[in-house]
């Protein structure tokens, strides 16, 4: 038995649960206050007055910009957003090869092509002011790649992006080949800026282990987007819709979540590993959906309602709140978005919260390198002989 490793490892909570892995100046969560900030600014406050680039802006280079800078740091973006040719040509045969994973798993092998095309290098091998440049492009270049390959996907032409265009009005312009109007624009740019970073989680976690290694930035983001897919992380948002149509009416309510939370069934777009009170992207979503109204809003608010207090009743104690999915789903279905584009979209905002946290971690030449607890049968055994 190693013993000088059994004495230098330390137990920690199944799942990492509340271990504390470094320092950032990035944000955080306050999971019991139902708070969570961008460096030293309220993220709802910021999706309530800042665009996108100001956001972004904060993020990359640690300072709200002022009008000329803001002005000065979208003209960066723009150009960014156009493809090499030896991408662009490529995606017809990805989103093929990718028509029944969609546009999220196309993503992964597309922004490896750029990287490869853009001859990025291993953050470890960079200055800061190149690790930057490079994370800048990729961030700039994922909605153009995520609204190709779905309109590839539909049989449909991709949309060149403008440039005089801001980002979320741009990546509905490339996504529905029209400008959409100024309430779906706003919606949309709170979504993303509310979306941008949320703590450690799982995708976050990914792409700062991988930039730990010295890997280049869309290795990272590669990695971050592959934790994004799984449905216990991103895929909520159009699951969560999904509740809400597979019960139907407002009688149906009650019959259809007393059946599945008696039965221990997860309910899509509720509870969150973090919050133990309401989301407050939750909170701010909910608002923007009621600024549209209609009947789905209703019967999202009802059924939110009936939730908890169904929850309430059966189990006394346990408060369980809608997260950011629930509403999510709501926002993006009022302002046209196709549901296999809801987790997509999510990605179009974390990627700069992803590729903000690879930066950081960049710094710090130190691998993330944890240890795992042998639970396989005792060795050293006798390795038999074939006979």
């Amino acid at each position: 038995m190693d013993n000088t490793a059994t004495a230098t490892s330390v137990e920690v909570p199944r799942g990492l649960a509340g271990v504390v892995v470094t320092d950032t100046a990035l944000g955080d969560v306050r999971g019991r206050e139902g708070f969570y900030h961008y460096r030293q600014y309220s993220a709802v406050e910021l999706a309530e007055r800042r665009s996108f680039e100001d956001v972004w802006y904060l993020m990359f280079r640690g300072a709200l910009p002022d009008r000329d800078r803001s002005a000065a740091f979208a003209a960066e973006i723009a150009p960014l957003r156009h493809l090499p040719a030896e991408v662009r040509d490529a995606l017809p045969a990805l989103a093929r090869a990718t028509a029944l994973s969609g546009p999220l798993a196309g993503l992964r092998t597309a922004l490896s092509l750029l990287g490869a095309a853009a001859g990025f290098r291993p953050v470890y091998d960079l200055e800061p002011e190149r690790r930057a440049a490079d994370a800048l492009a990729a961030c700039a270049a994922v909605p153009t790649l995520l609204t190709a390959l779905h309109r590839l996907g539909q049989g449909l032409e991709p949309v060149e992006p403008r440039d005089d265009l801001p980002y979320a009005a741009n990546y509905l312009y490339m996504l529905t080949g029209r400008e959409a109007g100024p309430a779906e624009v706003r919606a949309v740019e709170r979504y993303l800026i509310s979306t941008i970073d949320h703590g450690f989680n799982a995708s976050t976690f990914t792409g700062r282990v991988i930039a730990s290694t010295g890997a280049d930035v869309v290795a990272c983001l590669t990695g971050a987007i592959g934790a994004l897919s799984g449905p216990l992380h991103g895929g909520a948002p159009s699951r969560a819709l999904d509740t809400l149509d597979a019960i139907g009416s407002t009688d149906r309510i009650d019959g259809w979540i007393r059946e599945r939370v008696l039965a221990g069934d997860r309910i899509m777009g509720f509870g969150h590993p973090v919050y133990r009170t309401e989301d407050p992207r939750s909170r701010m979503l909910r608002e923007i959906a009621r600024e549209f109204g209609g009947p789905l809003v209703d019967f999202a608010v009802e059924v939110e309602a009936r939730v908890e207090a169904i929850l309430a009743e059966l189990k006394p104690g346990r408060e369980l709140h809608t997260n950011v999915e629930f509403y999510a789903g709501v926002v993006m279905e009022l302002c046209g978005l196709p549901r296999e584009m809801f987790t997509p979209t999510f990605c179009v905002a974390r990627v700069v919260g992803w590729s903000a946290n690879v930066l950081e971690q960049a710094v710090d030449s130190k691998i993330i390198r944890p240890a795992a607890r042998y639970s396989g049968p005792t060795p050293p055994q006798v390795v038999p002989v074939v006979g």
